[in-house]
């Protein structure tokens, strides 16, 4: 459970049989989806989400940059946390760090995603006040 004051938003899931490889390991490209997972549930932890930001401002965060580092395997049915934290915010650009671990506290994964802030047509927009200033929050407590 995170606190207040911790910036980081977990999210947990188990590796699926079909997420795994040949090898029986977890192959390398569903850590960008669990990354994804990972920066909706970090904005809805902050009292909003992408559906709600794209609906109500006609912005996106498209994604132009990820990287990820491989540390060690994930295999079927591990239990997954995903770690996500903002690591920087402007009105134009955000960038989000992750860890990856199998529980209960193995970081198989480093990672990080940069979007850019864009309208519907693709050109370059900025983050609304409000979206900011929830993106840039403490999640609430809930015990």
């Amino acid at each position: 459970m995170n606190s207040p004051s911790d910036p980081f938003t977990d999210f947990l899931t188990r590796a699926r049989y079909a997420e795994t490889d040949q090898m029986g390991v977890v192959h390398h490209s569903n850590h960008f989806v669990w990354f994804e997972c990972g920066r909706s549930e970090y904005c809805r932890a902050r009292g909003f989400s992408y559906r709600q930001l794209e609906e109500e401002t006609g912005c996106l965060l498209m994604v132009a940059e990820a990287r990820c580092r491989y540390k060690a395997p994930l295999f079927y049915d591990d239990t997954v946390r995903i770690r996500t934290r903002l690591q920087k915010s402007r009105r134009r650009l955000v960038i989000f760090s992750y860890q990856v671990f199998r529980d209960p506290d193995i970081l198989v994964a480093e990672g990080e995603t940069i979007h850019l802030v864009a309208d519907r047509s693709g050109k370059p927009a900025l983050l609304p006040d409000e979206y900011f200033r929830l993106l840039n929050s403490s999640p609430p407590f809930h015990a």
